[in-house]
């Protein structure tokens, strides 16, 4: 495990590689600078694989550290089917646990949120019990020899970076030191590892997973689909269209004190054994100063902002877990793959700490922008499953404006081989 501090008897165990069959055939039907083909969307079988091969070994971000302040706070999420439970321990770590308990898989712990009474997790099936570390405290009846010490709740790797709450299912988990160096240049500098949840919204979308994460890489589609975020947003342009602008807000934050590191996604990547990820800046449009219905400041200014710069900073970690910061609030965008075709898209709003809801900030204006594009992507991205799902779809070539996206379907390509 990555902490010293007392952890449970067992690791989830490494799982043993499926058969490749199915996958080897789709990627040796890929057409190079082309959408990924149909099987990639609808095949159980492939994605079966990809969990094993590709989600499971790489890290997810499930939260923020404000979600579990105290010792004894939790929250419960899932990913790819598992169920966690998310603890802070009275050591102060935060820990995240398979949420199934060690005598016959019931679910341990069934609220969204809260804070564990005497600091156990008790199973509602057979009263085993827990403590916030994940050891087994109580089984009632067993027999004398019954070894309690590895009934532990199972435990997922799991590290905090920049307050953010990441975790790993791989025995042997990618290196972070790239992530934190793209964070520390990105994330610290808005003062996320002292931010708060303000709303977290989960946005069910019936497509496949990857569906779902390529749409958000890609602003192709920004003009047709959010005429909201484009009218404030000049990443929804050409890339060529924007560079002076761009140029102007890297020098405004600059002349704010405030340096912004751009990383790139796919350079880091290549690097052998470290996790993805990247950073990378864009202008507002005139007069506009955070993403609002009107441009105008949503709350209180976070990390060593002392005024606005008139821009935002996208950055990016792994396959699932996308960021967004104005000077005022953040984003992290969660997406958590079910089923072949279901994935959650989960949004959490962070503000500065001591931001009070109501008087700092107003939670309808603060959300308003995210909603409305959420709720437009998950129609648009719904819209593109089901053309995928026609038996005649023969994907088509990538626009330069979709040169993320190409990218990320590379990457995945290659992991799977």
């Amino acid at each position: 495990m990555l902490s010293n501090a007392p952890q449970p008897a067992q690791t989830v165990p490494s799982v043993a590689a499926p058969r490749a069959d199915r996958c080897a055939q789709a990627l040796a039907a890929q057409r190079p600078g082309h959408a990924l083909s149909r099987e990639f969307y609808c095949d159980e079988q492939l994605f079966e694989q990809e969990v094993q091969r590709l989600l499971l070994r790489h890290w997810h971000c499930l939260g923020h550290q404000s979600q579990v302040p105290e010792p004894g706070d939790f929250f419960t999420t899932s990913f790819c089917g598992e169920p966690l439970l998310v603890v802070r321990g009275q050591d102060r770590e935060v820990r995240t646990l398979l949420n199934v308990c060690r005598h016959r898989g019931s679910r341990v712990c069934t609220q969204e949120s809260g804070h564990a009474r005497g600091g156990v997790f008790v199973c509602p099936y057979h009263a085993w019990s827990y403590g916030l570390d994940g050891r087994l405290r109580a089984a009632r009846h067993m027999a004398d020899d019954f070894d309690r010490a590895s009934h532990g709740l199972r435990a997922i790797h799991t590290r905090l970076v920049e307050g953010l709450i990441f975790v790993s299912f791989a025995e042997s988990p990618p290196g972070l030191e790239h992530v934190e160096a793209a964070l520390a240049g990105s994330a610290r500098l808005y003062g996320w590892a002292q931010a708060k949840v303000a709303h977290r919204e989960t946005y069910p979308v019936r497509a496949n997973w990857k569906l779902a994460v390529e749409n958000y890489l890609e602003c192709y589609h920004c003009g047709p689909a959010h005429e909201e975020y484009s009218r404030f947003h000049l990443y929804a342009r050409p890339a060529p269209l924007n560079r002076a602008a761009d140029e102007r807000v890297r020098e405004r934050a600059r002349a704010l004190g405030v340096t912004i590191e751009e990383a790139d996604f796919f350079a880091l990547k290549a690097r052998a054994g470290q996790e993805a990820a990247d950073s990378a800046r864009s202008a507002l449009g005139a007069g506009a100063v955070s993403g609002s219905e009107d441009g105008r400041p949503l709350a209180p200014l976070m990390g060593q902002f002392s005024d606005y710069d008139g821009g935002v900073t996208f950055f990016d970690v792994g396959l699932t877990s996308n960021f967004l910061a104005y000077p005022d609030h953040g984003l992290i965008y969660r997406f958590i793959p079910n089923t072949v075709q279901s994935t959650d898209l989960e949004v959490i709003w962070l503000v500065r700490a001591d931001a009070r809801a109501g008087i700092d900030y107003e939670l309808p204006r603060l959300t308003w922008l995210w909603r409305v594009t959420s709720l437009a992507d998950k129609r648009i991205i719904e819209l593109n499953q089901q053309g995928v799902n026609s038996r005649f779809y023969e994907p088509g070539p990538y626009t330069p404006m979709e040169d993320h996206t190409r990218r990320f379907v590379e990457w995945i390509l290659s992991e799977m081989q």
